[in-house]
């Protein structure tokens, strides 16, 4: 089976039981995750919602910015679009 066959074998109840497993970091029966299977379950958590779950629902959203500027005529400037820097 590869990735994608993978992910699109998970149900919503495997899914929230991944999320559950990466946030305590072990599995439901109290068996640790390895580096190597919390690094593997994430990247299907992520896979899963960009198929399945709103943006805003997706893990690491980050809404926009919302600018407020509004002209005297009380219409919202649309906030222009600028690249990421990275610090």
């Amino acid at each position: 089976m590869n990735f994608e066959e993978l992910v699109n074998s998970i149900t919503p109840d495997v899914y929230e039981n991944m999320k559950t497993a990466v946030e305590l970091g072990k599995w439901a029966d109290g068996r640790p995750l390895s580096p190597e299977q919390k690094e593997n379950t994430m990247q299907a958590i992520i896979a899963y919602e960009l198929k399945h779950v709103p943006a805003q629902e997706r893990t690491g959203y980050v809404p926009p910015k919302s600018h407020s500027h509004c002209g005297g005529d009380g219409e919202v400037a649309e906030p222009e679009d600028k690249p990421l820097k990275w610090q």
